[in-house]
This record gives structure tokens, sequence and C-alpha cells, in this order.
């Protein structure tokens, strides 16, 4: 499979993993729409994944389906199809299950889960009408192994891991693929981004530097064109993943003692 051609969209795409899998695409030959919530910021990025005369950016709230149903509208005007949706919007809350804020959980999963649920049901559609495509949701490790105080953040990944899943086992007579893309930790502006709730705790080990969002956007692209259902990107945190499957208690030990 390859991407010349194809009509891709990403969400989140003003910075980090969005806009490093806008790039990625856009360099093999996809057009490509990217959409965050500030104009300013989606078209700033779209100047530095270049590859002008066939990309767009609009502004898009994923929390409000008519502005996903508009981005789509526009698309289809200029592209008159769509190829690969990414979901990618998406930011964390740091905070205690029993101090976090409802207001900032439910607007985080507002963001992270009914967002993307949103856009697939917007764009499947249009999908089966063409005959087939792609989904891509971009999750988490966290979707696999839940994080002490960041236990909501985990939720909407799980959510996402499970909805995911589960479309894909329901479109494939349709023609559309499902992947799910799981990164470990992630060297970008994303904790910058992070609401600060009121028990600021991290279990993140100190020697763990993170990978590259350009790295995540090469293994979304693999997955994509191997067709697999799931990537976990570094390669290394199927470890953890599957110790946590089969001996949760020891990895909650080993995060008990990391907690700081």
């Amino acid at each position: 499979m390859e991407l010349a051609g194809k009509i891709v969209v990403v969400t989140g795409a003003s910075m980090g993993i969005g806009e490093a899998i806008a790039k990625i695409v856009a360099d093999r030959g996809a057009s490509l729409v990217m959409l965050s919530r500030d104009a300013g910021r989606i078209e700033t990025a779209r100047g530095r994944v270049g590859h002008a005369e066939r990309t767009l950016a609009m502004a898009c709230d994923v929390r409000h389906r008519e502005e996903i149903d508009r981005a789509i509208g526009l698309t289809m005007h200029h592209f008159k199809r769509i190829d690969i949706w990414v979901n990618n919007a998406g930011h964390g809350l740091l905070d205690s299950v029993a101090e976090m804020d409802s207001a900032a959980f439910r607007e985080m999963f507002d963001t992270n889960f009914f967002g993307a649920v949103a856009g697939m049901q917007a764009v499947i559609p249009i999908m089966r009408q063409q005959g087939g495509g792609t989904i891509i949701n971009i999750s988490s490790v966290a979707g696999h192994i839940p994080l002490p105080f960041h236990a909501a953040y985990s939720a909407t990944k799980f959510a996402m891991n499970a909805i995911g899943k589960a479309a894909g086992v329901e479109l494939k007579k349709d023609g559309i693929h499902v992947l799910t893309v799981c990164p470990g930790y992630v060297r970008t502006n994303f904790s910058e981004n992070v609401v600060l709730g009121n028990e600021r705790k991290k279990v993140r080990p100190n020697s763990v530097r993170g990978i590259t969002a350009e790295r995540v956007a090469r293994a979304t692209l693999q997955g994509y064109l191997k067709q697999k259902r799931e990537v976990i990107v570094p390669w290394t945190m199927y470890v953890p993943v599957k110790i946590y499957q089969h001996f949760p208690g020891l990895v909650e030990w080993a995060m008990a003692r990391m907690v700081k």
C-alpha cells in the first residue's frame, strides 16, 4: 500500500505526533488536511510540513461534531475522498482520582475519546461509500497499563483501545481497516499542555528519556503499510505491557515505588 495520491486527514496536527505524521505522509506523496482547534498554530505547522500545493489547514475542535462535519465537507470539496483518518487530538490531566476536577475529567474525555469516536462516526459512511479506507487512532501504552496520577488520561486511552479494536472487527467487511497506535513516553510538548490538578505526582523513571514524535510517525506508517491492528512503540514497551497482563501486582508495586 503506497501513500502517493492518498487523501489523509490528521486531527491535533499542530505539533508533536500529529505534525510528525502529517509530515511523513506528505513527504510520501499524500494530499493532506491538518486539523487543530487553533487556526494560527495549524497554519504555522502546515508551513513546517511543506508541500503547500497539496495540503490544507483548518481549525477544528473535535469536541464539536459540527466542526468535524465542516472539516469533512471541505475536505470532500477539495479532494473528493478520504483514504486515511488519523485521530490524534488529545491532552493529559495530572491529578489523583480522589482530587481531580470532574469538569476537567469530562472535558478531557470529550477531546481524547468522544472526539475520536465522533471523527470515526463522521468518516465511516464516506469510507463505506467509496469502498474502503483506514482509521488510525493514536492511543498510548497508558491504554494498556493504568498510570497512577494519570488515571483519567489512561481511562480515555483504555476506552480508545477498546472501541478501535471492536470497530476494526465490525468494519472489516466494508474494507475499512482500524489501526491503534500505542506510544510509550514521547519527547513532545505534551507535558506542557497537561492540565495540572492538586496532586501532581509522577511515576516516570528519571532514566527514561522518551522517543521522538518522528519515531512514532514512522511506526504508524509501517503499521498502516502492513495493515496491523495495533502498534506499540518503541518495541521494548511490549515487555511491560505483557508483564502487566500476567503479573499486574508486580507492575503496580514497581509504579508505587516510583511515585514522587
